[in-house]
């Protein structure tokens, strides 16, 4: 379980406005960090073009090497950490320029350039 791996993540029970279900997510995290078994992951969903103007969303194309079928997003609002044992199956990883894309949107949903 390396950054910049999809993984489909078991995500119920859930509560409110979380997004519910098994899902794809990127895990986002440094490798060098933590000790527990969890991790950081950002969930992704079906791209729409209004999106292209929410700065915490970030455009993913599928590829052979990200085993994605379509168009998605990665919903970096959504980052949170959960145990190791919701993530269910490896099937692709991201490149190193979108892990970048991710990071920037997380400083901005985090405010962490100011």
């Amino acid at each position: 379980m390396r950054r910049g791996e999809i993984w489909w993540c078991n995500l119920d029970p859930t509560v409110g406005a979380e997004q519910k279900k098994q899902r794809p997510f990127i895990i986002v995290n440094d490798d060098a960090v933590g000790v527990l078994p969890l991790k950081v992951i950002v969930p992704l969903t079906d791209w729409k073009d209004h999106y292209s103007v929410a700065a915490w969303m970030v455009r993913i194309d599928p590829t052979p090497t990200n085993g994605l079928q379509k168009t998605s997003a990665a919903d970096c609002f959504q980052v949170r950490s959960v145990s190791q044992q919701r993530l269910v199956q490896r099937f692709g990883r991201i490149n190193d320029a979108q892990i970048e894309q991710i990071g920037v949107s997380l400083k901005t949903v985090l405010a962490l350039h100011r």
